[in-house]
């Protein structure tokens, strides 16, 4: 609850920032300062400290992975906001009403993670969806983002429609909106109506995580989008989706409709196959992360299968191995002044810590061992392994993991063994590379030693 309190009033402290405080860098250390705050808050609740007693009547549920996986999304954000801060100034003269936005993204991630109500899951993703809305339109000159805008939009709105539309299926067929409710009134059996209420929240559910078929909107999206937000929408956002997505399946006990299954199999083959294989023909990095980030939704499907430890612990590795290594690619990207393959060509000759940092972003993103994201993805596949469904999924998604390195490999390439005429990346502060060691250096440290972030868990 902490959280939540703590990042709305937050964010109205940063809009009154955009009224009063002319100096960009008092907004931006306004900014880090309440992440801080945010993060030592939603900490001291893991330890039973609450700022405010609040009774939600059971519309909301507070856990150690609810508060470890809001953890994980506010260290990822803060790592966002020390790379990426200063360049959300190129967007526009409105940056304490971007970091105001964000703020308020992030109390739609709490609510999230924590909802026990149907109808708290709608408030926690439209308070997500809102702002994003605004960010994506957020470069008013340029009409690839007032498209992007117009799109995500349009996508939401119906996406949110079919939401609410599943929300009164199931309250038809159970007479509640409450999660645990759910179980002594589903105890005899399911009914038609109930899996018609939850097959319209999976599909509403697939067009936030941009899972195929619902996928269309997102690379428009992520590519018109100024590149600084791109970053944030397909990191805190996505993975903020995935844990609200697994709480809609374990937070009752009962068993999840084959039906249901089945369809949600399909769903990830379909990613998997869609997004690796697009990827691999795209001509435009941004545009290749965008595909990619479909491809990595795939995988992260695979915690709906098994309701276990593994699949736990393995989204909430997933979602720090995935967040950092796509913010630093992304940092990355943005200092260069060409977004196509060729724009990276010889970045190790003249930036070469860049061009380190990049690459182990780069594998771990491709799953190779050693990396944060070996092991996210071998948790991902063993805990559909144990619970011993669809071992043609799990064959499948290690083939696309196969087919992802070729993609990734490209910018590597391009990087160590193609020259450039003149150097394509901007001038970057020492700051700013100390910034990606320490991300590179976190990535390497997942993957060496996983079970240190799964001991709160059991706390």
């Amino acid at each position: 609850m902490n959280a939540i309190l703590f990042s709305a009033v937050w964010g109205v402290v940063m809009m009154f920032c955009g009224a009063f405080v002319n100096k960009a860098a008092t907004v931006r250390n306004a900014a880090v300062t309440g992440l801080v705050l945010l993060i030592i808050l939603n900490i001291a609740e893991l330890y039973g400290f609450r700022l405010m007693r609040v009774d939600t009547h059971g519309m909301l549920a507070f856990n150690s992975f609810t508060l470890v996986f809001n953890t994980v999304a506010f260290v990822s954000t803060l790592v966002y906001f020390f790379l990426s801060a200063k360049d959300m100034e190129r967007v526009g003269v409105n940056l304490a009403e971007y970091f105001a936005l964000i703020f308020f993204v992030l109390s739609g991630v709490a609510i999230s993670s924590s909802f026990n109500s149907l109808m708290m899951l709608f408030l926690g993703i439209e308070i997500i969806s809102i702002p994003l809305y605004i960010l994506t339109g957020s470069d008013k000159k340029n009409l690839n983002s007032n498209e992007a805008s117009l799109k995500y939009f349009l996508m939401g709105s119906f996406s949110t429609g079919i939401m609410l539309m599943g929300i009164a299926l199931i309250y038809g067929a159970t007479g509640t909106f409450s999660l645990e409710r759910m179980t002594t009134v589903l105890s005899p059996g399911l009914n038609p109506l109930l899996i018609a209420g939850f097959l319209l929240l999976v599909i509403s559910m697939s067009f936030k995580v941009s899972a195929a078929p619902f996928h269309f909107w997102t690379p428009d999206v992520y590519d018109g989008a100024p590149t600084v937000f791109t970053s944030f929408m397909a990191t805190i956002v996505k993975v903020a989706a995935f844990a609200a997505f697994l709480r809609l399946f374990t937070g009752t006990n009962v068993e999840v409709p084959a039906q249901i299954k089945i369809i949600i199999a399909l769903i990830t083959a379909a990613t998997l196959f869609i997004g690796n294989i697009t990827a691999v023909f795209q001509q435009s990095v941004k545009r290749m992360l965008a595909y990619s980030s479909i491809a990595q939704a795939g995988f992260m499907c695979f915690a709906l299968f098994g309701f276990n430890d593994f699949a736990k612990e393995g989204l909430l590795l997933y979602s720090a191995a995935y967040s950092l290594a796509t913010i630093g690619v992304f940092a990355v990207l943005i200092k260069m002044k060409d977004f196509t393959f060729e724009g990276f060509n010889g970045l190790a000759s003249y930036q070469p810590l860049l061009a380190a940092t990049n690459t182990i972003f780069l594998l771990s993103l491709a799953g190779i061992p050693l990396t944060a994201g070996f092991m996210a993805k071998f948790y991902m596949l063993a805990s559909a392994i144990k619970s011993g469904a669809y071992m043609w999924l799990i064959i499948l998604a290690v083939l696309c993991a196969a087919v992802s390195v070729y993609y990734y490999f490209r910018v590597i390439q391009a990087m160590y063994f193609r020259e450039s005429k003149e150097p394509q990346a901007l001038s970057v502060s020492p700051a700013f590379k100390w910034g990606l060691i320490v991300i590179a250096a976190a990535v390497v440290f997942l993957g060496l030693f996983p079970q240190w972030l799964f001991a709160k868990l059991y706390f």
